[in-house]
């Protein structure tokens, strides 16, 4: 029987601007790499100051990603959130919908959520987020009825930023049978809740980080944070940039390499990744497939700006990954 995944997060729409010189995010007190929340007030000082670099836009939001992308490759996919009755909600819905995710959606009139990703010069992408109606998810409708249908729940690090909701979307998708995936999100967000991540880490199933995130959780080495994670966890992944990846399951230890790209934008990076590998995975693919899988899948998201890759670049991707 096919295998299925739902994912949770925020619901935003990426605004996406290049900029050529990081004096800019110095000027607005955001560390280059980090992922900042901001009110609408900030949100409107961050717009001003880049008003003369031009900007696109394009639906976002970690789990959002990954999801899209597993929906994109044939995997059955639903999305829990929260959207604004308004142009930015529909797009983002139309956009989902369109890539054959199921819309598991509710609706308020607080405005849509947003986030700014500044692109820097070397491709490395900083996020300014204003969550807006994503703020509204809440405990009440985290109910089985969301998880029963699905094999695997994907949840994004940021919720963590309600604590209720994060520690009851993991106890009920695991009360339904679903496997839990963690994708970490930021090393920010880590660095703010390392103790209620490491208390909760047994009840996770399937553990993505990057470098620094794994530093942040561990204060370990990639290497050593992915023993420590392992240990916790069936599967762990930490992602080591232009080195790859490193993957652990029980005993088995799995070491990824990349091949050399031109990056553009690494918006989005991390998401394919976790997409391509958990494609693999719910195919029951080994890990070393999974992981090469992942990484290409991350290697094509990168040469673009954005998280979005246009019909004749995934059907590249796929080619050259033997996906039919």
């Amino acid at each position: 029987m096919k295998k299925s995944i739902v994912g949770i997060g925020s619901a935003l729409v990426d605004i996406l601007t290049r900029i050529d010189n990081d004096s800019i995010l110095e000027e607005l007190n955001i560390p280059k790499g980090s992922m900042q929340l901001v009110d609408e007030k900030s949100s409107a000082v961050i717009e001003s100051k880049l008003t003369a670099y031009e900007s696109s836009m394009a639906p976002g939001g970690s789990a959002a990603n990954t999801i899209h992308g597993l929906a994109t490759l044939g995997i059955e996919s639903g999305f829990i959130s929260y959207l604004g009755k308004d142009e930015i909600g529909r797009f983002f819905e139309e956009s989902m919908t369109s890539a054959g995710v199921k819309p598991l959606v509710f609706h308020t009139d607080t405005a849509s959520g947003t986030a700014r990703t500044i692109i820097s010069a070397d491709g490395e992408r900083t996020f300014a987020t204003n969550l807006g109606a994503s703020l509204e998810l809440n405990e009440s409708v985290i109910t089985p009825e969301l998880f029963k249908e699905w094999d695997y729940c994907y949840v994004e690090g940021y919720l963590i930023a309600n604590k209720a909701v994060f520690t009851k979307t993991i106890a009920t998708a695991k009360e339904c049978g679903c496997k839990v995936v963690l994708d970490l999100a930021s090393y920010n967000v880590v660095e703010d809740n390392r103790e209620f991540l490491n208390e909760l880490l047994p009840q996770i199933d399937i553990v993505f980080a990057n470098e620094e995130e794994a530093k942040a959780l561990t204060q370990m080495s990639a290497e050593e944070s992915l023993h420590y994670i392992a240990d916790k966890v069936e599967i762990a992944i930490v992602k080591v940039g232009k080195k790859g990846s490193l993957i652990k399951r029980g005993e088995e230890v799995v070491t990824i390499g990349c091949n050399k790209v031109d990056v553009v934008d690494t918006t989005g990076a991390g998401d394919m990744y976790a997409a391509g590998f958990l494609y693999g995975l719910i195919n029951g693919y080994d890990l070393e497939r999974c992981g090469t899988i992942g990484n290409h899948l991350a290697e094509s998201i990168i040469q673009v700006i954005g998280a979005k890759m246009d019909e004749n670049r995934w059907k590249m991707f796929k080619k050259n990954t033997c996906i039919i």
